[in-house]
């Protein structure tokens, strides 16, 4: 996974992500828009177009990454010993 996380998150993420297709997707998304993010941030120079929609792909990966988040949150809590 790109962004940086813990080792136990990486770890759930492989538990989950075969059997809850809406953390797969958002997993998938999130690493197809930081491949965008890294081509656009190689080149020299961006139109004012490019750079407009590097920072929309950069809000939508955030927003991603808070809902891959509030999933390993529900995860985390509805495993944790009563």
């Amino acid at each position: 996974m790109v962004w940086h996380m813990e080792i136990q998150d990486e770890t759930l993420i492989e538990k989950l992500i075969d059997t809850n297709p809406v953390l797969k997707q958002l997993v998938d998304n999130h690493r197809d828009f930081e491949k965008l993010l890294d081509e656009m941030n190689r080149r020299a120079y961006l139109t004012t177009e490019e750079d407009l929609e590097r920072k929309r792909i950069q809000k939508v990966k955030l927003a991603g990454k808070d809902k891959i988040e509030r999933i390993l949150a529900q995860h985390r809590s509805s495993a944790a010993p009563s």
